[in-house]
């Protein structure tokens, strides 16, 4: 059985989403940042990192979102969650998933833990400040250049729409009007409707209340 670690609004939520929709047998195991769990020597013998995701499995344990939507993309071919018969569509797929990743994420991360990249409080604020503009920024990138319409990759539902959708659940909290970008205020209404991801959101919530 894969287990997935999580903690609440986190980005982990694509990956519970993606284990949903992939019929695959797993749990979810919740990490309550707020008492440091995830630094604990028990998790960080799991994720020596310290964050979510981590995905265990009976090879070892994956991290990082994109690799983890491949993963289950890869590992339940007859969900159809990936292009896997092609190479190129694949790859464009990682690259809107790294991107998220490596960028939109990122963005989204200055306006709570500017601390990473500076010890100066002058500085922290100055990243926040920027926060909204830049995620506005990345969201009209995203619907004009990556978003095919109607999922991410066009007519077929893949594992970048749960990531998409666990990002643009943010922009509310970054100071971001999600209405203004059309197909993307959609594509999250669409996402709502899936069973899979009711179940996720569901689980996210149920198991973090009992903690």
């Amino acid at each position: 059985m894969l287990t997935l670690y999580f903690s609440r609004g986190s980005c982990a939520l694509a990956s519970m989403i993606a284990l949903e929709e992939s019929g695959l047998d797993h749990q979810a195991r919740p990490l309550d940042f707020s008492r440091t769990e995830q630094q604990s020597p028990e998790y960080l013998a799991i994720n020596p990192k310290g964050r979510v995701p981590a995905l265990v499995t009976d090879q070892g344990v994956i991290t990082e979102t994109p690799a983890i939507l491949a993963y289950v993309a890869q590992l339940a071919p007859e969900a159809r969650l990936a292009p896997l018969d092609d190479p190129f569509e694949f790859a464009h797929m990682q690259a809107i998933n790294s991107y998220l990743c490596s960028t939109v994420h990122v963005n989204h991360a200055h306006s709570r833990r500017g601390y990473r990249w500076a010890d100066d409080t002058a500085a922290h604020e100055a990243m926040r400040a920027k926060v909204t503009q830049n995620m506005t920024d990345c969201f009209r990138l995203i619907e004009a250049n990556m978003f095919r319409g109607p999922w991410v990759m066009g007519e077929n539902f893949s594992v970048a729409d749960p990531y998409l959708f666990t990002v643009s659940g943010w922009l509310k909290g970054d100071g971001v009007d999600i209405d203004q970008f059309v197909h993307i205020s959609d594509h999250r209404a669409r996402m709502l409707e899936r069973p899979a991801v009711q179940r996720a959101l569901a689980t996210e919530k149920m198991t973090l209340s009992a903690a």
